[in-house]
């Protein structure tokens, strides 16, 4: 702890499916109906990633729902969090 901060990382990282609807999918958990979100024009989903942030090993496994853009994706991040985060 520093000037009352604690450094503590978090990602946006950027797949290309829909994670939450594949692990249903997989484990034949889907709702009648239920579609994979959009794709952003880049072909991705962005998501938040506090738990295993920093980290490069795949697979991941997301905190948050995904998001169409990585503004989206930052907005709930911040919304998260108690104090403002320092994005590089």
């Amino acid at each position: 702890m520093y000037a009352g901060e604690v450094a503590k990382p978090v990602d946006v990282v950027g797949l290309p499916y829909d994670f939450w609807y594949e692990l249903a999918r997989v484990d034949e958990q889907l709702e009648p109906g239920e579609t994979a979100l959009p794709l952003s024009d880049e072909g991705l989903l962005f998501y938040v990633r506090f738990r295993h942030a920093g980290e490069s090993a795949e697979p991941t496994w997301p905190d948050s729902a995904g998001f169409e853009t990585i503004d989206a994706a930052i907005r709930s991040a911040e919304a998260r969090v108690p104090s403002p985060i320092v994005w590089t």
